[in-house]
């Protein structure tokens, strides 16, 4: 039997989703041409695991003394930011061509069209005009279609949390940077390794270290064209694939989702769709709710 609460639990996540559809695609569409990013140059990182300590000091997380930070051990795995650590930085030897070795943090990217975001169906995710790719706890249903859906695989669970479990994943310091202030890890870090500025700035600047030395950089900006665009930058001295970052196509995977979720609730195939489960669920109940428990269709009481 379908109650008058199992109805409106229905008729609710029905319209969470149409919601979520119009949210991501919005979102999409208004990107800032001043927006904001990062530029990580992997060859001016030293290891000192600097921008771990300040990522989860900011947002709450364990993190300890920053002197313990000190310790190199823990980039001798490869490890990948989860729960309870929203970047890392890992260490690879020096290629055969060179006696470097080198470090690489890793965390969201940000991307300008994001795979997460198109996949949410409640609008949970959603990417900032000014640069950030933020996350609504409350809007979230836990279904993680984000974490299957993105390129870099960044999101993680708290799977740990039985009553409030969310997604995670770096949110750029949203809280600071979109009222004027720069990323914990920029600010921390004692090599400027990590530039904060405007995406278009960035572009400028890493081309520009190309350039003026070529024996130093591959000639690449990884996030520039990667995955349809990200508001990390990255420069490097040797191939992207060998460092955390996979090789994508310049395309955004998001795509894939929006076309599927666009095509589902274009015009008034979704409410046909849900109005027609939800009449398949109350005959098989025997019971139609009564009509003032109904929603009006000016979302008042009929």
């Amino acid at each position: 039997m379908v109650s008058r609460r199992d109805f409106l639990k229905i008729s609710g996540t029905a319209a969470l989703t149409l919601a979520g559809v119009e949210k991501a695609r919005a979102s999409e569409e208004h990107l800032d041409p001043d927006r904001f990013g990062v530029l990580a140059d992997f060859t001016l990182c030293i290891g000192c695991r600097s921008c771990e300590w300040a990522c989860s000091s900011s947002h709450d997380l364990p993190h300890g003394k920053i002197k313990d930070y000190d310790d190199p051990t823990p980039m001798e795995s490869m490890r990948r930011p989860d729960d309870k650590q929203l970047t890392v930085i890992n260490a690879y030897d020096p290629p055969a061509s060179s006696e470097k070795a080198l470090t690489v943090k890793v965390n969201c990217l940000h991307c300008e069209k994001p795979a997460c975001v198109s996949a949410c169906i409640v609008g949970a995710l959603e990417k900032t005009p000014q640069g950030p790719v933020t996350y609504n706890a409350w809007e979230c249903i836990g279904c993680r279609y984000c974490m299957v859906a993105c390129p870099f695989s960044i999101p993680a669970y708290e799977y740990d949390n039985a009553l409030t479990p969310k997604v995670v994943k770096c949110d750029l310091c949203a809280d600071q940077t979109l009222k004027g202030g720069a990323p914990s890890c920029v600010g921390i870090c004692p090599t400027e390794a990590l530039l904060y500025g405007k995406r278009s700035e960035l572009l400028k600047v890493a081309k520009n270290r190309i350039r003026h030395s070529p024996e130093r950089y591959i000639n690449k900006v990884y996030g520039e064209h990667d995955a349809g665009g990200t508001s990390w930058l990255y420069l490097s001295d040797r191939d992207f694939a060998t460092v955390d970052l996979p090789d994508v196509p310049d395309s955004s995977p998001a795509h894939v989702t929006e076309n599927i979720q666009h095509g589902i609730f274009r015009g008034f195939s979704g409410p046909a769709m849900i109005l027609g489960l939800l009449g398949v669920l109350i005959k098989s109940s025997g019971k139609v709710p009564p009509e003032k428990d109904l929603p009006s269709r000016n979302g008042g009481e009929s």
